[in-house]
């Protein structure tokens, strides 16, 4: 937006000019130039990464492009962050010389190792943190693993603290682990947020690790699978970033107007419960599907962009959460390209946010401000609708208009398991593997 126009002041003032119309056009021109640098604000954002946004890199595929050029594909848009589920050389590498800092996975199944041997994590640390290597801002030991089993969560937190001991002096890497929504025993509403008591044992030293070492307490929410508990549209709205009537949360007095900060501020009220109001939260996993099977009619092409732009908008309006205002929290979007390789319900593998061709698969405002990415655009999405269930649609070809599939009843074991009218935040304890560790699903309270 250019400044508006203001006309220059005589500096022989007329009688007729007044001290107010001087006053006014002073007035006049400090809001023109506030106007501008708003608007210049806006726009920069839109042209380089922002600290805030991230995107998951998995791999549990076999048609996904070479790793150099998924690396230029994220260059060309405001993602700052990637991260990955493993220590891929061929990976890591790719993103040499960009700027674009990593999130690295040790394995589950390299807790009980790192745990009991110094030696091992200190391997570990010289074999995937190599001074040479792009720059890792966090290591994830594990994904998910405090429902895995109680030897491994015991393990849990002596790994992480092996593989801090090993880093080098004056090293800025935090090491922590990744935690499913149920992790959580009450989230309804977000101001009751708290963990399970079951846990404890392994949660309070991990959760004084991470406030020794400054490290993120790093959680997976999906409003997704929230939606399909509770299939109406008004929960469409508060789950998409769109104009709804909101939520108050009595127990705050704090309005919520979409369920991404809900679920946000459960998490942030837990940890303050727990005494822990200096542990950064970090969103590592959300997404939307924009396929599924018959009976996943809220995975559609029109849906998931609608979440992913809203929430890209979202965090680049700096709102934070109606607990935590002024500030968004780091999120990395679920996920880079779609995985066909992975087991489970369709949705499963039908969240990828760019195609292997390297275009959009919508339109998700990640771009920068004047690139087209490295490929044709797709047509734009229609807008989320709330009908019928149907079959899920296909995916559209670059070209053509999506079509406007239907978002409808969710997945029927959800509505069985809890199909109340709530914050839709009580977890369904699935425990399916993902090949990336369980995404617990998230149903109606």
């Amino acid at each position: 937006m250019r400044p508006r126009h203001v006309a220059p002041c005589s500096d022989a003032v007329t009688p007729a000019a007044t001290d107010m119309q001087i006053q006014f056009a002073g007035l006049s021109d400090v809001i023109s130039r506030f106007e501008f640098l708003a608007c210049d604000f806006v726009t920069s954002l839109s042209k380089s990464p922002q600290s805030f946004i991230g995107i998951n890199y998995g791999d549990v595929a076999d048609n996904l492009p070479p790793p150099s050029s998924t690396a230029r594909l994220i260059q060309s848009t405001t993602i700052s962050k990637v991260r990955l589920y493993g220590t891929d050389p061929a990976i890591i590498s790719a993103f040499a010389g960009t700027s674009i800092s990593l999130l690295l996975g040790a394995a589950n199944g390299d807790i009980a190792n790192l745990a009991s041997s110094p030696a091992a994590a200190a391997a570990w640390v010289a074999a995937h943190l190599p001074a040479s290597s792009p720059a890792v801002a966090t290591v994830s030991v594990g994904n998910e693993v405090l429902f895995a089993d109680g030897t491994l969560a015991s393990q849990l937190v002596p790994a992480m603290q092996n593989l801090y001991d090993s880093l080098p002096p004056n090293s800025s890497v935090k090491v922590s682990t990744v935690h499913a929504m149920d992790v959580l025993a009450s989230s309804d509403p977000p101001s009751s947020g708290a963990f399970k008591p079951e846990l404890a044992a392994a949660l309070d030293p991990l959760l004084a690790f991470l406030s020794k070492t400054g490290s993120p307490f790093l959680i997976n929410p999906y409003p997704y699978f929230a939606y399909l508990s509770d299939p109406r549209p008004e929960t469409l709205a508060f789950c998409l970033f769109q104009p709804n009537a909101g939520r108050p949360d009595a127990g705050s007095g704090l309005t919520y107007m979409n369920m991404f900060d809900a679920m946000v501020d459960a998490v942030r009220a837990a940890l303050d419960a727990k005494g822990y109001k200096d542990v950064e939260i970090v969103v590592a996993e959300t997404g939307w599907p924009h396929k599924g099977d018959p009976d996943e009619a809220g995975a559609t092409v029109e849906n998931a962009r609608a979440f992913v732009s809203g929430l890209v908008s979202h965090l680049r309006s700096l709102a934070g959460t109606p607990r935590v205002p002024g500030k968004s929290v780091d999120t990395y979007i679920f996920a880079v390209y779609d995985e066909d390789l992975k087991p489970g319900k369709a949705s499963e593998r039908y969240f990828g946010v760019f195609q292997t061709s390297l275009i959009e698969t919508y339109p998700t405002g990640l771009l920068r401000n004047g690139t087209g990415g490295l490929g044709p655009a797709v047509a734009p999405a229609q807008a989320p609708t709330s009908v019928q269930p149907q079959p899920a649609p296909t995916l559209p070809t670059p070209g053509q208009q999506p079509q406007n599939a239907a978002v409808g009843a969710g997945d029927s074991s959800a509505a069985r398991l809890g199909g109340g009218r709530g914050w839709a935040f009580r977890p369904l304890h699935a425990g399916e593997n993902d090949g990336e560790g369980s995404r617990h699903r998230l149903l109606s309270s």
